[in-house]
């Protein structure tokens, strides 16, 4: 009787198969075992011809084909049976929640796990469970100190009050994480801060290159938020609007697809890795750029990219941007933006993704026809009726939110009180908001 036997913890092989990398991931999200290459099912000792060869794909295996890598928990060594050489993998549990193959990602046919002799694969649920806990406890953006020590959030707590949630002011930065194990405020806690050192720039080119820049606003430096509302409404009055007249019902054409470019950019925030630096958002002549840091977060594949599973590399920033009623945990946005530009405006890297949104070309026309210069806050509100000097209000706020009455005043060159009613105006057409207290605060333009 021969003295091995395949169980739980042991797998036989006759000859190496691309299958092995399989069953390597499947001991790893299981308790790990033993994987012996030259015997049969039936325990018959054949041996390993190739060994210096097979070594090099086993090798190859470890290193470049599971996520995360599994180097420490993988070894392998020879054994000499009955004058023929084997090759024995020993695998022990992995010390991550889940692993994958890399080509497959982490999906079903991705995660394996060993149960009985066989390799089933796991569920979505069981999945979904896993990898949750797998960010949890190593999500990068709770791990890494921030690099101010003196933050404060009464912005996030006044979104937060505005969407009816009530956190204990001695529990808030528990409940959202804001601090790391050593009691320290994480990078998480620097991009929601009121005051941060991080910017969020939006530029401007003259051309279709990087050759001459018109304009560079930066709307960082403050809540993640906040920033990203800013950003949305600069974007809002960018996006130039042609009427067809002659047909009924009047046909409007816009510049590009404002629902893609606002998930672009949100996909953009919660792809990104901002240990390296933050995302870039630039508008040429003829098509808008977001660049994110970083490529696809571990295991996912350009597939799952595309069909919209949902696997951000920020999942705690994710859940805060879910909290705010910014985004939907439904994964329509890449598919949304695939719907109207097809894949190829995707462009994506081992550490980076870049998405590019061409402009319409009728509009572009119409645009050069009639030499349409900056038409910062000529989109603001367009269904509602604004005077010539609430225009030039928003039009301002949108540069800088936090422009005072006095310098708006001697900026278009009205009274103090005369911007202080437009104030008024804006905020009862709901087209401006304000953030935060009188003296400290600044405006958010809505509409």
């Amino acid at each position: 009787m021969s003295k091995y036997i395949e169980s739980e913890t042991l797998e036989l092989k006759e000859k190496y198969t691309d299958a092995i990398c399989k069953e390597i991931v499947a001991f790893l999200n299981a308790s790990g075992g033993t994987i012996i290459i030259g015997v049969k099912d039936d325990g018959t000792v054949v041996g390993v011809n190739k060994i210096d060869e097979t070594f090099r794909k086993i090798s190859d295996i470890i290193t470049t084909q599971i996520e995360p890598n599994p180097q420490d928990e993988v070894s392998s060594e020879l054994r000499f049976e009955d004058g023929k050489t084997l090759i024995v993998i020993n695998v022990s549990k992995g010390i991550k929640h889940i692993y994958c193959q890399k080509k497959y990602g982490f999906s079903s046919a991705g995660c394996p796990i060993r149960v009985g002799t066989t390799c089933k694969e796991m569920t979505s649920e069981q999945i979904r469970i896993r990898y949750e806990n797998k960010f949890i406890d190593s999500e990068y953006m709770i791990k890494k100190r921030a690099t101010l020590a003196d933050l404060s959030f009464k912005e996030l707590k006044i979104y937060y009050s505005e969407k009816g949630y009530h956190l204990d002011d001695n529990n808030f930065e528990a409940n959202l994480n804001l601090r790391n194990q050593n009691g320290e405020y994480n990078l998480l806690a620097e991009l929601l801060a009121d005051r941060n050192n991080i910017p969020l720039i939006f530029v401007k080119f003259k051309g279709n290159d990087k050759a001459s820049i018109s304009e560079r606003s930066d709307y960082g430096y403050r809540c993640i938020l906040t920033a990203y509302e800013r950003i949305k409404t600069r974007l809002q009055a960018e996006n130039i609007c042609i009427s067809d007249t002659t047909v009924r019902p009047r046909k409007d054409t816009y510049l590009f697809d404002y629902d893609s470019v606002n998930e672009a950019i949100l996909n953009a925030l919660v792809y990104n890795d901002w240990t390296i630096t933050e995302p870039q958002i630039s508008m040429f002549d003829d098509r808008l750029e977001i660049l994110s840091h970083g490529g696809l977060p571990s295991g996912m594949t350009k597939k799952q990219f595309f069909d919209g599973i949902s696997n951000p590399r920020n999942a705690t920033l994710m859940r805060i941007f879910l909290n705010m009623g910014l985004t939907e945990h439904t994964g329509h946005g890449i598919p949304t933006i695939v719907k109207n530009y097809g894949e190829e405006v995707f462009e994506i890297e081992d550490n980076y993704i870049r998405c590019t949104i061409p402009f319409d070309k009728d509009v572009l026309d119409k645009m050069k026809n009639e030499n349409v210069g900056n038409n910062v806050g000529n989109n603001v509100g367009n269904n509602i009726s604004l005077n010539k000097t609430e225009k030039k209000v928003i039009a301002l706020l949108i540069e800088n939110a936090e422009y005072t009455a006095d310098e708006l005043a001697l900026k278009i060159g009205v009274t103090k009180r005369t911007i202080e009613r437009v104030f008024v105006s804006l905020q009862n057409k709901k087209v401006i908001e304000r953030i935060g207290s009188n003296r400290k605060g600044s405006w958010i333009v809505i509409k």
